[in-house]
C-alpha cells in the first residue's frame, strides 16, 4: 500500500509538472507568434517588447519570493509529519515482529507435533512388523535344519563321482604320453630321412646340372675353334660331315692325357665322308670369312707305314702305340693309324728320355702325364690349366649319367619311405586326437562334478551362515522392540508439553493484533496528512521551477531580441517551425497528462481496494489456522496461473525470436543493427512496405546474385597476397644471388689469376727441364674476361723460334702437354694418377727425361702407367704384364723391380 501511495504521489507530481510544461509551451508558442507578427516592425517595436519582457521578469521575481516563503513553511510542517510517521512505523514493526516470532513458534510447535505423531505411528508399525518378522524367522530356522541333512547326502555322492572321473583321466593321460612318444620317435626318423633326402637331392641336382652343362658344351663344341664350330653347325645340312677326331674315338681315362697330347691340334680336325664334302665346307668358310679348318676325308686318308722299328715296343716302360690304346669304328681305323700309328706311349718322362736318346731322337713319344718328345729332341710338358679335356668329355658324360641314375633311385626310395612314415605318424596323431577328445570330455565331466560338489558345499555353508544370521536377527528384534517402546513413551510426553505451549502463544498473539490495529489506524491518518503536504510541497516546487524557467526564458528572449535584430527574417521561419514543434509537444504532453490522470485514478482505486483487503486480512488473521487450507488452494491456483503466464511469455519470446530470425534471414540484420535504421513514427506502415517493395525491385533488377563472390574475392585476395610475397622473395633472392655471383666471380678471378701465374711459372721451369732448354708460357686470349677467355700455349724448344703449340711436331706437342701436366702436379699433387701411353710419341731420349721427372713426382703421387716404352718400364717400381697362352684366356704376370731394395 505504501508503494502504491508513493506511486500515486509521483504520478500526481508528474501530471502537475506536465501541465506546467503545457503552459510553458503555450507561452512559447504565443511568444513565437508575437515574434512573427513583429518581424516587419521596426527596432522601436523590438525595444518595446524588451521593456515588456523586463516587466514580465520583475513580475516573475515577485511571484518567486512569495513561493519561496510558502516552501520554507511547508518544509517544516512536512518534516514534523514524517518524524511522527516514522515513530508509528517503528512501533508497528516492533509489534509485527513480536507477533511473527510467536506465530513462527506456533508453526514450529505444529511441525514438531506433526513429526512426533508420525514417529509414534512409525514406531507402532515397527512393533507390529517385528512381531510378524519374528514369526517368519522361526519358520525359516525349522526349514534350514531340514535342508542341511539333504546337503550332506548330496556332497557324498558328488565326491564319489569326482574320484571315478580322476581315475579315468589319469588312464587316458598315460595312453596319450605313449602315443606322443611314438609320434616323436617317428618324427625323428622322418627328420633323419629328410636330411639324407635333402643331401642326396642336392647331389642329384648338382650332378644333373653338371651333366646338362657338359652335354651343352659338347653339343656346342665349346673349346674348339670358331671355324670348327661353324662347320659343325652345318652337320644337319651336310650329311658328309662325320665329326671331329675326338667324336670318333674312345680312350681309357688313364690314357686320355697322353692321347690328347699325341693328337695335338689334330684332335680338332674334321672327319668327312669324302673329298667333295671337304671342298664344299672349305668354300663355305671362305664365303663367310669364318677362318680356316683342317678336314680329313676318309677317301683320302691311308693307314700309313706304322712304326719302322718294332723293337721299341719291348723297351722298359713302353705301354704301346697310341693307335692301339684307342677304340673306334673299323671304318675309322685307317685314319687312327695315320694319326697315332707312329706315336709311342711310355709310362713316365725318365723312361721316355732314355728311349728317345737310345733311338737317337727319331721317335715321337708321349707319356701318360702328357709330356711330348718329338723327333729332333724337343720336349714339351708342364701342367694343364684345368682338368677338363676334349677326349674326356664323352667319357665324363657317361660316368655322370650313371651317377645321376643311382642318385635318382636313392632319392625316390627315400621319398617313398618318408611318405610311409608320414602316414604312420598321421595315424598316431589321429589316435592322439581321439584320446584328447575323450580326455577333454572327461575334464568337462570332472569340472562339472567339481562345480556340483562346490555348489553343494556352498549350499551347506550358506545354510549354516543363514542359520547364524537368523539366530542373530531374532536377538536383534527382541532388543529393538524394547527400544521402540521406550521411545514411544518419550514422544507422548513431548507431545503433551508442545500443546500447552501452543495455547499460550495463541493468547499472546490476540493481544498483539489488537494493538497493531490501533497503530495502523493512526499510521493511515498520518500518511494521508504527509501525502497532502508532499503534494502541496511538490506543487509549490513545480510552480517555483515554472517561474524560474519563465525568468530564464524572459532573459533569453531579451538577449535574443538584442542579438537578432539583424536576423528577423530568418528567425520568422524558425519561429514558425518552433510553433509547430511546440504544438506537437503540447499534444504529446496532453496525451502523457491523460495517461498520468488515468494512472492516478487506477492507483487511487487500487489503494482503496488494498485498504479494504487489509482490513479484511486483519479480521481474517484471527482465524488464520482455519483458512490455511483455503490459502494453500489459492497458492496452487496462482502457481497454475503463473505457469500459464510463463507459457504465454515463452510463446511471446518464441515469436520475438522468430521475428528476429526472420529479420536476419530476410535482411541479414540483428535487432541492434535494425535500431540504427529506425524511421520516424510519422511514416505509416503502408509507406514502409511500399519502400521495401521498391527496394526489392531494385535488387531484382540487379540480376542474379553470385553467392560465391565474397568467397572468390577472399580466395583471390589471399592468392594475390601470396603471389606478392613470393614475388618479393624472388626479387630478394635474385638480388642476393647476383651479389653472391658477383662475389664469386671476383674471388674466382683473383684465385684464377694467382694460380694461372703460378702454373705459368712452373710450366716454363718444367718445359726447360724436359726439353733441355728453350722456354714456354701460357697466355689468355682475353685479359678483360679471364673466366671466359681461352688459353694459348706458346712453346720454344731449343734451337727453334717461339711459336704456337699447334705448329709443333707430334712429339713436341706431347712433351709440351706433359710439361703442363707436371707443372700442375708440382703445385697441387694428386694422390692418384693414371697415364695411358702418354709418352708414345716421344723418342728414347725424351722418354728417359720423362721417366726421370715422373719418378721425382712419386713422393706425393702414385702413378699407374699403361706403356710399351722400355725407358718408362725401366723407371717403374712394379711391372704388370698381360699374356694370352690359350686363346681367349688372359694371364697376369707381375715383376717387382724394387723387391731387392726393400729386402735390403
Amino acid at each position: 500500500i505504501e508503494d502504491d501511495r508513493n506511486s500515486y504521489n509521483e504520478f500526481k507530481l508528474l501530471k502537475e509538472k506536465s501541465e506546467g510544461d503545457v503552459k510553458l509551451f503555450n507561452e512559447q508558442i504565443s511568444s513565437a507568434m508575437q515574434s512573427n507578427q513583429y518581424v516587419q516592425n521596426s527596432i522601436i517595436s523590438l525595444e518595446k517588447d524588451i521593456e515588456e519582457k523586463k516587466t514580465e521578469e520583475k513580475k516573475y521575481q515577485d511571484e518567486k519570493l512569495k513561493i519561496d516563503e510558502k516552501i520554507s513553511t511547508m518544509d517544516d510542517q512536512l518534516s514534523s509529519a514524517l518524524e511522527e510517521l516514522e515513530q508509528v512505523k517503528k512501533e508497528i514493526d516492533s509489534l509485527t515482529k513480536s507477533a511473527s516470532e510467536h506465530q513462527t513458534s506456533n508453526y514450529d510447535i505444529l511441525n514438531t507435533n506433526s513429526g512426533i505423531k508420525g514417529n509414534i505411528q512409525r514406531f507402532e508399525t515397527m512393533l507390529e512388523q517385528n512381531n510378524i518378522r519374528k514369526s517368519q524367522i522361526n519358520q525359516k530356522v525349522l526349514k534350514n535344519k531340514s535342508d542341511e541333512s539333504q546337503f550332506v547326502e548330496n556332497i557324498d555322492i558328488a565326491e564319489e563321482r569326482l574320484q571315478i572321473l580322476k581315475d579315468e583321466i589319469n588312464d587316458l593321460s598315460s595312453k596319450n604320453e605313449n602315443i606322443e612318444k611314438s609320434i616323436n620317435d617317428t618324427q625323428n626318423i622322418i627328420d633323419n630321412i629328410t636330411a639324407e633326402f635333402d643331401d642326396l637331392q642336392g647331389k642329384y641336382l648338382n650332378e644333373k646340372s653338371k651333366l646338362d652343362s657338359l652335354i651343352n658344351l659338347t653339343e656346342r663344341y665349346e673349346g674348339y675353334g670358331n671355324s670348327i664350330k661353324r662347320v659343325m653347325e652345318q652337320k644337319s645340312k651336310s650329311p658328309g660331315i662325320i665329326g671331329v677326331v675326338a667324336d670318333i674315338i674312345k680312350v681309357d681315362k688313364n690314357y686320355e692325357t697322353a692321347i690328347e697330347t699325341a693328337l695335338g691340334g689334330s684332335i680338332q680336325n674334321i672327319v668327312t665322308e669324302d673329298e667333295r664334302t671337304a671342298k664344299d665346307l672349305i668354300d663355305y668358310l671362305k664365303r663367310n670369312k669364318y677362318g680356316r679348318a683342317t678336314f680329313l676325308p676318309l677317301t683320302n686318308i691311308a693307314s700309313g707305314n706304322g712304326l719302322y722299328n718294332d723293337k721299341v715296343l719291348k723297351e722298359n716302360g713302353v705301354i704301346g702305340l697310341a693307335s692301339h690304346l684307342v677304340k673306334t669304328d673299323p671304318k675309322f681305323q685307317a685314319l687312327i693309324e695315320n694319326l697315332l700309328g707312329r706315336i709311342v706311349v711310355i709310362d713316365n718322362i725318365d723312361n721316355a728320355t732314355h728311349i728317345a736318346r737310345k733311338y737317337r731322337y727319331s721317335l715321337r713319344i708321349v707319356t701318360i702325364e702328357g709330356e711330348l718328345l718329338t723327333p729332333g729332341g724337343s720336349i714339351s710338358g708342364g701342367a694343364y690349366r684345368n682338368s677338363s679335356n676334349l677326349l674326356g668329355r664323352r667319357r665324363e658324360i657317361e660316368d655322370i649319367k650313371k651317377q645321376v641314375a643311382i642318385l635318382k633311385n636313392k632319392v625316390q626310395s627315400l621319398s617313398i619311405d618318408k611318405e610311409e612314415l608320414k602316414q604312420k605318424k598321421y595315424s598316431f596323431r589321429m589316435m592322439l586326437e581321439e584320446n584328447k577328445k575323450h580326455l577333454q570330455e572327461k575334464y568337462l565331466e570332472e569340472n562339472t562334478a567339481k562345480m556340483s560338489l562346490d555348489r553343494e558345499l556352498a549350499k551347506k555353508a550358506e545354510s549354516e551362515r543363514v542359520y547364524a544370521e537368523l539366530t542373530k536377527e531374532l536377538h536383534d528384534i527382541d532388543k529393538e522392540t524394547i527400544d521402540i517402546q521406550e521411545k514411544l513413551d518419550a514422544l507422548n510426553e513431548a507431545l503433551k508439553i508442545n500443546l500447552d505451549k501452543s495455547k499460550e502463544n495463541d493468547t499472546f498473539i490476540i493481544s498483539i493484533n489488537q494493538r497493531l490495529e490501533e497503530e495502523r489506524s493512526k499510521e493511515l491518518i498520518i500518511t494521508d496528512n504527509v501525502a497532502a503536504l508532499k503534494l502541496e510541497f511538490s506543487s509549490l516546487e513545480q510552480s517555483n521551477d515554472f517561474i524560474l524557467e519563465n525568468i530564464s526564458r524572459v532573459k533569453k528572449d531579451i538577449d535574443r531580441l538584442y542579438e537578432d535584430v539583424d536576423r528577423l527574417k530568418g528567425d520568422s521561419l524558425k519561429s514558425t517551425t518552433l510553433v509547430e514543434e511546440r504544438r506537437q509537444t503540447i499534444e504529446d504532453t496532453k496525451s502523457l497528462i491523460d495517461k498520468y490522470q488515468q494512472s492516478i485514478k487506477d492507483l487511487d482505486a487500487k489503494i482503496k481496494e488494498e485498504n479494504r483487503k487489509k482490513e479484511q486480512i486483519t479480521i481474517k488473521h484471527k482465524s488464520f489456522f482455519d483458512k490455511r487450507d483455503e490459502l494453500s488452494n489459492r497458492i496452487n491456483d496462482l502457481d497454475k496461473e503463473m505457469f500459464r503466464l510463463n507459457s504465454q511469455m515463452e510463446k511471446v519470446e518464441e515469436q520475438l525470436d522468430a521475428l528476429i530470425s526472420y529479420m536476419w534471414e530476410e535482411y541479414e540484420l540483428t535487432y541492434s543493427m535494425a535500431l540504427e535504421y529506425q524511421v520516424d513514427d510519422s511514416i505509416s506502415l503502408s509507406q514502409v512496405r511500399k519502400a521495401i517493395t521498391e527496394r526489392k525491385n531494385q535488387i531484382k533488377n540487379l540480376g542474379d546474385v553470385n553467392v560465391n563472390a565474397i568467397e572468390d574475392y577472399k580466395n583471390l585476395c589471399e592468392r594475390y597476397e601470396f603471389l606478392i610475397v613470393q614475388r618479393d622473395d624472388l626479387i630478394k633472392s635474385e638480388e642476393a644471388l647476383n651479389q653472391i655471383i658477383e662475389q664469386l666471380d671476383t674471388e674466382m678471378k683473383v684465385q684464377f689469376a694467382e694460380k694461372f701465374k703460378a702454373i705459368n711459372e712452373q710450366f716454363d721451369i718444367v718445359f726447360k727441364e724436359l726439353f733441355g732448354g728453350g722456354k714456354a708460357d701460357l697466355q689468355l686470349t682475353d685479359d678483360d674476361d679471364i673466366l671466359e677467355a681461352g688459353i694459348r700455349i706458346n712453346a720454344q724448344p731449343p734451337g727453334k723460334k717461339l711459336q704456337n703449340m699447334m705448329q709443333l711436331s707430334g712429339g713436341e706437342k706431347s712433351l709440351t702437354a706433359i710439361s703442363l701436366l707436371f707443372a700442375i702436379l708440382n703445385l697441387k699433387p694428386s694422390p692418384f694418377c693414371l697415364l695411358d701411353e702418354i709418352e708414345a710419341a716421344l723418342d728414347d731420349s725424351n722418354v728417359k727425361r720423362f721417366a726421370s721427372y715422373l719418378h721425382r713426382l712419386t713422393k706425393e703421387t702414385q702413378f699407374i702407367i699403361i706403356t710399351h716404352r722400355r725407358g718408362t718400364m725401366a723407371a717403374a717400381d712394379i711391372l704388370y704384364g698381360i699374356t694370352m697362352q690359350e686363346k681367349g684366356v688372359s694371364t697376369l704376370v707381375s715383376v717387382s723391380l724394387i723387391e731387392n731394395e726393400l729386402d735390403e
